[in-house]
């Protein structure tokens, strides 16, 4: 079986099997035009010596009064559970394991420069960040969080950026388009534990023994890494996980192709149900977008093509 080569760039992620030759899905943020966007810095990676881009697109953000006036009294700072470990655009470490860096990072950090806030950065899993937040243990979350209608049963969201469910595999794989699961029958899908990668596919899970055909296997994994090993590997065939970490890893890795967008999602800020945090957030967000600020950010990580026009506080999932 053929192996891939160390991505060009790397973030630090914990887990002990990954060596140079497992397949990261961890290249570093490009521009849009696919150069390197800014400053870079050498991401922390076994040694490693790659970079990721260190362009500073916050710190120039200033105070949005307006927005800023919206707060709950007395708010001026906030616990913000940030997922670690995903691919990027997502948020890895950077040389000295532990500066956080990724999109999510630069959208929370700007957000809480428009509404005067402080905050305390915690890392945490992905799955552990949704639940957390109705126990109190977090203000908000960040980590890719697509908003879907079984989440906004028991989350508030304030969204950012639009982004979905994609499929990517082996270039030797008889795939191609993807557009209907039914075509995945009788294969091994990886993707990331408690997602809505996972959800979306554990309920159309039926469209195979419908069919007549064998079901596909859904395999979860909590580390990235072990995602696309298992491809490397051959103990997996296709992988579903975000659109623009999938064209990252596209981009930046031999011997992978993506298929094509499966569902799109707008992405957001998650807070407990019935947060008074939303309408501060939606405000900063949108002048962030009228300033300049969130193109910048988005130009940063090379996903121009996931903006969106205006935020919203827990819009509808679109079919």
């Amino acid at each position: 079986m053929r192996t891939f080569p160390r991505a060009r760039h790397q973030f630090l992620l914990p887990f002990a099997l990954i060596t140079s030759a497992a397949l990261l899905l961890t290249a570093c943020g490009s521009g849009a035009d696919g150069t390197a966007a800014g400053g870079t810095a050498r991401a922390a990676a076994g040694g490693g010596s790659d970079e990721i881009p260190t362009t500073d697109v916050v710190s120039a953000v200033g105070r949005n009064t307006a927005a800023a006036k919206l707060l709950p009294p007395g708010t001026d700072s906030l616990t913000l559970a940030v997922s670690v470990g995903g691919s990027p655009p997502g948020t890895g470490y950077l040389e000295d394991g532990k500066t956080l860096a990724g999109q999510d990072v630069d959208f929370a950090d700007a957000v809480a420069k428009a509404l005067g806030l402080r905050l305390k950065r915690e890392a945490a899993s992905f799955e552990a960040i949704l639940p957390a937040l109705d126990s109190g243990k977090y203000d908000a979350g960040v980590g890719n969080f697509g908003v879907t209608d079984e989440r906004r049963r028991t989350i508030d969201f304030v969204t950012y950026i639009n982004d979905g469910q994609g499929l990517a595999t082996r270039e030797d794989s008889k795939l191609d388009k993807v557009t209907d699961l039914a075509q995945l029958c009788g294969l091994n899908v990886a993707t990331g534990a408690g997602t809505t990668f996972e959800a979306t596919l554990e309920d159309r899970k039926h469209v195979c023994s419908d069919a007549g055909e064998k079901p596909y296997k859904v395999q979860t994994y909590s580390e990235v890494g072990a995602v696309w090993s298992s491809l490397q590997q051959g103990r997996s065939d296709v992988v579903m996980s975000t659109i623009n970490g999938l064209r990252y890893a596209v981009a930046q890795q031999e011997g992978l192709k993506f298929l094509n967008e499966f569902h799109r999602l707008d992405v957001g800020f998650a807070f407990k149900k019935g947060t008074k945090l939303a309408p501060a957030f939606q405000a900063a967000v949108n002048g962030l977008i009228a300033d300049g600020t969130y193109d910048k950010i988005l130009k940063k990580w090379g996903t121009t093509g996931s903006a969106i026009e205006k935020s919203q506080i827990s819009p509808p999932e679109k079919d």
